[in-house]
């Protein structure tokens, strides 16, 4: 077997064109494998990354949707005795979070910066896994007394105090055109944060939301907090059966969940990987086609060679293995130049695209097989044809 290999690579090198033209689409095969298999895996991390890896575990309920209403349909508040039915009738439950939403100008100096702001209650920010660059979160008492404080994202934080040193300070907010003293408590790092905003966001403790905006506020967002992430798509069913059944509506509510829009997103992207490494692959057997006329073409120019073999007492088997051995040895050597160009091309587009590097082993793996196969499949038939022959009319011409 070593020996037929030897003479394999011996031939390659006698006939470099026509084994080079047998190589490119193998090697066109390969490479365009791992580099749409490479690309779709970056991209997909990169998506998971501007995700960050906090807030997997919970499911957002929001107002509005697309509703088709019955006749016996009841509109719901979403109050204490609400997040109480709730947290009772669905299950992997950890904690639910009220939040409400409003529109805040607020101002240090002559500058002013208008954003939404959120009004939470405290260890929301904690729980979001949402770090504090300095000060301090809101504590059950801001919660209770209503406390006029407000924690404020990163570029918040640059646009109204850009020397720093924002905890402390006195702010004017404005909201419905009603102004309010705030005393900065804390600033945000700039981080991946999923659903919240640690750069613009603004948030105030939901005490002085209920006490000094809206009384008995219903909340605007219902966050659902999981035991744990693999329960989010349960947890994201259950809840909009929940609420359907319970206001007669169906689509009255935006239901989100980060982790399973990340589990859609990967078999999206997946799907499409696999759709255009199978379009892909069409060249390899495009190339095995080649590869097949190739052999057929070195069978005959080598019809002596074979006689004399024959002659010499060589097996039909030998003759063909010989064929099958130079076959996939085109293949093979196809398959490690295509690696080894669809490595270094990913690289190439990752970087300048500036995307995480990411190769898909098994993608290497499988192509390289894959193509090793193909050599194997398609050179059967000339190297079965070359065991065939007649010593006699081989010699004869």
């Amino acid at each position: 077997m070593i020996e037929d290999f030897i003479d394999a690579f011996r031939n390659f090198a006698r006939s470099k064109t026509r084994t080079f033209l047998s190589l490119l689409g193998v090697i066109i095969g390969v490479a365009s494998v791992i580099i749409i298999t490479s690309v779709g895996a970056s991209s997909t991390k990169e998506i998971e990354k501007s995700f960050g890896s906090s807030g997997l575990d919970l499911v957002n309920v929001m107002e509005g949707g697309y509703m088709r209403r019955n006749r016996d349909a009841v509109s719901l508040k979403f109050d204490e005795p609400f997040r109480e039915e709730i947290f009772n009738n669905i299950h992997h439950l950890k904690k639910v979070w009220y939040k409400n939403t409003a529109s805040f100008t607020v101002s240090y100096g002559e500058t002013s910066v208008t954003s939404s702001a959120t009004a939470i209650e405290p260890g929301y920010l904690e729980m979001c896994g949402l770090a504090l660059n300095y000060g301090e979160y809101f504590t059950v008492t801001d919660e209770v007394y209503g406390n006029q404080k407000v924690i404020i994202g990163s570029e918040v934080a640059s646009s109204l105090f850009p020397n720093g040193d924002a905890v402390g300070k006195n702010v004017l907010v404005v909201t419905s055109k009603v102004p309010f003293s705030f005393v900065v408590c804390g600033v945000l790092k700039e981080q991946s944060a999923g659903m919240e905003n640690s750069t613009t966001g603004i948030y105030i403790p939901r005490g002085f939301y209920s006490k000094k905006i809206t009384a008995n506020p219903t909340a605007n967002t219902i966050v659902l907090q999981t035991e744990d992430p693999s329960y989010c798509a349960d947890v994201k069913t259950d809840i909009e059966n929940f609420i359907t059944e319970k206001s007669g509506t169906s689509g009255s509510v935006s239901v989100q969940s980060m982790q399973t829009m990340i589990e859609q997103m990967n078999e999206t992207m997946s799907s499409m990987s696999y759709m255009l490494s199978a379009i892909a692959a069409i060249s390899l057997l495009v190339g095995g086609i080649g590869i097949m006329n190739i052999m057929i073409v070195t069978v005959t120019e080598r019809r002596q060679e074979i006689g004399i073999r024959k002659a010499l007492g060589a097996s039909p088997w030998s003759i063909c293995r010989q064929f099958l051995v130079e076959s996939a040895g085109i293949t093979l050597l196809g398959g490690v130049i295509g690696i080894i160009l669809g490595i270094a091309l990913s690289f190439a587009v990752e970087y300048l695209k500036d995307k995480p590097f990411v190769i898909q082993s098994g993608a290497c793996l499988l192509a390289f097989f894959f193509s090793v196969a193909v050599g194997i499949f398609f050179g059967f038939s000339p190297a079965r044809r070359a065991a065939k022959l007649d010593p006699v009319d081989a010699l004869a011409g």
